[in-house]
């Protein structure tokens, strides 16, 4: 089944010029790119973005990191792109990531760990609705 996925490069990785990279790796998984753009966000966007984790010690300084910079966000189209995804992307902490994947490779801790992309199809739908509009989903 085709579905879509929201992913995000990161500050960390844009500020280490990694994007182009990361977009390679989803191109040659045969991810359709149906949407892109690089944004800056607000830390109330960001708290905004992440509040299912707004009661987790580690909110205030995810927010603060993701407003810290320029990120690319996209969505990423594809026969079970979410789960391929989150393949692709690895474990969140770097260190325990396997081999090969993004995080593996590029990440430098469990905050830094360049990419976000959504777990689950009801989470995908929220995430793309919070950085695109439907005029620019159109197919």
């Amino acid at each position: 089944m085709v579905e879509r996925t929201l992913a995000i490069v990161k500050p960390d990785a844009v500020s280490r010029q990694l994007t182009g990279e990361i977009i390679k790796r989803y191109e040659h998984q045969g991810f359709k790119i149906a949407a892109i753009k690089k944004i800056r966000i607000t830390k109330s966007q960001a708290e905004g973005f992440y509040y299912v984790h707004r009661h987790r010690p580690f909110f205030e300084s995810l927010a603060n990191f993701m407003a810290g910079g320029p990120m690319v966000v996209l969505v990423l189209e594809g026969e079970d792109v979410i789960k391929r995804h989150r393949d692709l992307m690895g474990a969140t902490n770097p260190k325990e990531a396997d081999k090969g994947t993004i995080r593996r490779e590029f990440g430098t801790d469990i905050e830094h760990n360049v990419v976000h992309g959504s777990d689950s199809r009801e989470s995908a739908q929220f995430e793309i609705g919070y950085f695109f509009s439907g005029l620019e989903l159109q197919s």
